[in-house]
């Protein structure tokens, strides 16, 4: 394993989490759910000072910053308009026929797609495991063991919050839910290794 990691530009990493960070203030002030806000954007809230504080220590490679980014988007959407109403989720139903909104589906795909790529790169730099059938194994493993927490994490909310939290809970009334969103990350997880392992590992300064 070699030290030579492509990151992100200085201006390019601070553009990216100054753009991130405006946008989760300014969806803040434009949602009328504060609860659903907090619920849904709390690993956003907790990852941009962690970033901020670690990054000399633990800079990211540019591909997994940019991922983040992305998966910022995609939870402050589902923050600020909830999962079932949110704009560009009804533009997916009206565009391709879904018969629900569904946002809350991109999100658990993002669940896994972006923190495979996280768990990956952890791996890979600080532990002793090597690239093949293990790795892919564990990331897999990693990320569906997250999105069961994450089904977890929306039971209690339900016992603490009764019918104030159905807004975080999106399942627009179908009883197969949790079960989708596990297997929607298990699905983006492994769709991300299948085709972003070998920009990953240049990037990381591995090989090919």
């Amino acid at each position: 394993m070699t030290t030579a990691i492509q990151t992100p530009t200085r201006r390019e990493g601070a553009a990216l989490w100054l753009f991130v960070a405006v946008v989760l203030v300014w969806s803040f002030c434009l949602t009328n759910d504060r609860l659903t806000w907090i619920l849904e954007t709390f690993w956003i809230v907790a990852a941009l000072p962690a970033l901020a504080l670690l990054w000399r220590r633990l800079p990211l490679t540019r591909l997994l910053c940019w991922l983040l980014a992305l998966h910022a988007l995609v939870l402050i959407e589902g923050g600020v308009f909830t999962y079932e109403q949110a704009p560009l989720g009804y533009w997916l139903k009206d565009t391709f026929g879904f018969e629900r909104n569904p946002w809350d589906r991109v999100g658990h795909l993002m669940q896994g797609f972006v923190p495979a790529i996280l768990a990956r790169e952890l791996l890979l730099r600080f532990s002793p495991l090597k690239r093949g059938g293990l790795l892919v194994y564990l990331v897999l493993a990693i990320c569906l063991s997250f999105a069961a927490f994450f089904e977890l994490m929306e039971w209690w909310a339900a016992l603490v919050f009764g019918a104030d939290a159905s807004a975080y809970l999106a399942w627009q009334g179908d009883i197969w839910d949790a079960q989708w969103d596990m297997f929607l990350c298990l699905v983006g997880a492994a769709l991300s290794q299948l085709l972003l392992s070998r920009l990953h590992d240049r990037q990381l300064g591995l090989r090919q």
